[in-house]
């Protein structure tokens, strides 16, 4: 994240062990309003993690709604004349899991 620049120094990690494999994915600000990622994703039944060059996967359903609520939390607090990052810490998804 520091290597590229521009970050903000703030942003989420969503570890997803799904049924036939899991996903780590990292997120980062950068430049105010850009959010960046890193994801590994892997088949339980596969050695290797998949290359996400060849299938460029962004996230399935249930992270979107994730993504979703640190984009809606980040525009709350952060987006304004004085951010808070202290306040986007503190903010919480406001659902349940599936």
């Amino acid at each position: 994240m520091t290597d590229e620049g521009d970050d903000n120094g703030m942003g989420f990690v969503i570890i997803h062990p799904g049924e036939l494999g899991v996903s780590i994915s990292a997120h980062w600000w950068i430049q105010g309003s850009v959010l960046c990622q890193h994801i590994y994703r892997r088949l339980y039944s596969a050695t290797e993690p998949m290359d996400t060059v060849k299938r460029p996967v962004i996230a399935c359903v249930w992270e979107l709604a994730l993504i979703n609520a640190e984009q809606e939390a980040w525009r709350k607090t952060m987006m304004k004349s004085e951010p808070s990052p202290s306040a986007y810490m503190d903010d919480r998804a406001g659902f349940e899991a599936a």
